[in-house]
């Protein structure tokens, strides 16, 4: 690619301050021209962080200051209209999660990208983790045998940071990473129970989700705020072993370090893989959300599908509506196959 993809950001929150803009920054094929953001705190350190970064207030002064593509940064509530907008302007669009607060929106967003000929794409940048990537590797390879239980969690114990409200709740702010997560995996799903707590702020949290897979295969989800003992990030059993993982993804916490290397894991944080009688220690991926980007501005120029497909959003948002409507009523929930 010789012409880097001229990007906007929108939003400058925790997200786009630490996650979309120091990548945005570092991928040769992606020029981060300005940030949309109307909060002067935020304008100030854009400025700051930034010198050679414009602020601007609204969608139409980055298609004016000639953006080719967006990454959408803000809460979830926001996200359906603002990606909207950017299609309508002509702009691709990265959507952080959840890219929707329901399938049906989701769907619209999609039907729009493929109706207009532009790249659209949900920001699922955990399936570069490098936990996921070694699950991954291991299921793919076949060390593992055929996969009969996936178990997975996001669990933290921040109770007053979260679930942030704009995340929507823990269902849509975890559940999205978790579902993207197995549904690449292990493929689709046709049924979903699930349950969550409500915390005071009237948004869920301690979130329970399982999937059965068309293919057979369980997944159990978990995602919390108030979880003061986490359990490991993975553990998922096949046919011929089992690998177990506690520590998860670090390249979060190196980006807010500014870390001059991202994504290597330290070796007392690596997996154990158990077969038979035996158990060793596995070597964890080097963690690749440096990738997410590169490609999307391949798939701008055409050179290339996006790192994840439109359409997968709409399968996560599925899948989500099912969990929800299981939590409040008690009921599996079938998942229409096609």
């Amino acid at each position: 690619m010789t012409t880097p993809v001229r990007f906007g950001l929108v939003g400058y929150g925790f997200g786009g301050r630490y996650f979309h803009a120091p990548l945005l920054r570092s991928a040769p094929e992606c020029e981060l021209i300005a940030v949309l953001t109307s909060a002067p705190e935020r304008r100030s350190l854009v400025f700051r962080e930034h010198p050679s970064v414009a602020a601007v207030t609204s969608l139409g002064e980055l298609a004016a200051l000639g953006v080719e593509a967006v990454a959408i940064s803000t809460p979830a509530d926001t996200h359906t209209a603002l990606t909207e907008e950017a299609l309508r302007l002509g702009l691709a669009v990265v959507c952080d999660k959840p890219f929707a607060l329901d399938a049906s929106a989701a769907r619209a967003s999609v039907a729009l990208a493929a109706q207009l000929g532009l790249a659209l794409s949900p920001y699922q940048n955990r399936r570069e983790d490098s936990d996921f990537r070694t699950v991954r590797a291991l299921v793919e390879n076949g060390t593992l045998g055929t996969v009969t239980r996936l178990e997975s969690r996001f669990e933290r114990y921040a109770p007053q940071d979260g679930p942030g409200r704009s995340g929507g709740g823990t269902l849509l702010d975890f559940g999205s990473h978790l579902v993207d997560q197995a549904l690449f995996l292990l493929g689709p799903v046709r049924a979903v129970y699930a349950e969550f707590r409500k915390r005071e702020s009237g948004l869920d949290d301690d979130v329970f989700v399982a999937l059965t897979h068309a293919s057979g295969v369980r997944s159990q989800l978990w995602g919390s705020w108030s979880q003061a003992a986490p359990g490991p990030r993975w553990r998922v059993t096949g046919t011929e072993g089992t690998y177990v993982v506690a520590a998860g993804d670090s390249q979060e916490q190196q980006l807010i370090d500014g870390a001059a290397a991202v994504g290597v894991e330290r070796e007392e944080d690596f997996g154990t893989l158990y077969s038979g009688g035996s158990a060793r220690r596995h070597p964890t991926e080097r963690g690749r959300w440096d990738t997410f980007y590169p490609r999307f501005a391949a798939a701008v120029r055409g050179e290339g599908p996006p790192p994840v497909a439109a359409a997968d959003a709409v399968a996560t948002a599925v899948v989500l509506d099912a969990a929800r409507t299981s939590a409040l009523t008690g009921a599996v929930v079938d998942v229409p196959q096609g």
